[in-house]
């Protein structure tokens, strides 16, 4: 999770759905490093990684897979507009008072408020 400007990075997947940057791990990588490479990667943003200020099981219906989401609450100094890579449809940088009427899973929603509100950020 991203915030720049009291805003969070959010970006639209092909179902419509609003989610955070990320990715999974390589191999000898770590989830930082994961994070941060995933990040830049969908978004041309470096950021650098901070706190865990959630995680979650999320269960995707279409394959009836489980994956763990780990929330890492990051930090930029990137003032260029997002860039979005072909993973996505769209980029927006969203107020914390706007994300319960989007569409986007419940625990993506309960990660975004978790590092808006957290007190390391």
């Amino acid at each position: 999770m991203v915030i720049r400007d009291e805003r969070g990075l959010l970006l639209r997947n092909e179902r419509q759905e609003w989610e955070l940057p990320g990715g999974k791990t390589d191999l000898g990588e770590t989830s930082q490093e994961c994070v941060a490479r995933e990040i830049e990667k969908e978004t041309a943003w470096p950021v650098m990684v901070g706190p865990i200020p959630d995680s979650w099981m999320y269960h995707i219906d279409a394959v009836d897979r489980r994956v763990f989401i780990i929330t890492y609450g990051c930090r930029t100094t990137a003032r260029a507009p997002v860039r979005v890579s072909h993973e996505h449809k769209e980029a927006a940088l969203v107020g914390r008072d706007k994300i319960d009427g989007l569409v986007m899973p419940e625990g993506y929603k309960h990660s975004v408020r978790a590092w808006f509100d957290h007190p390391l950020r």
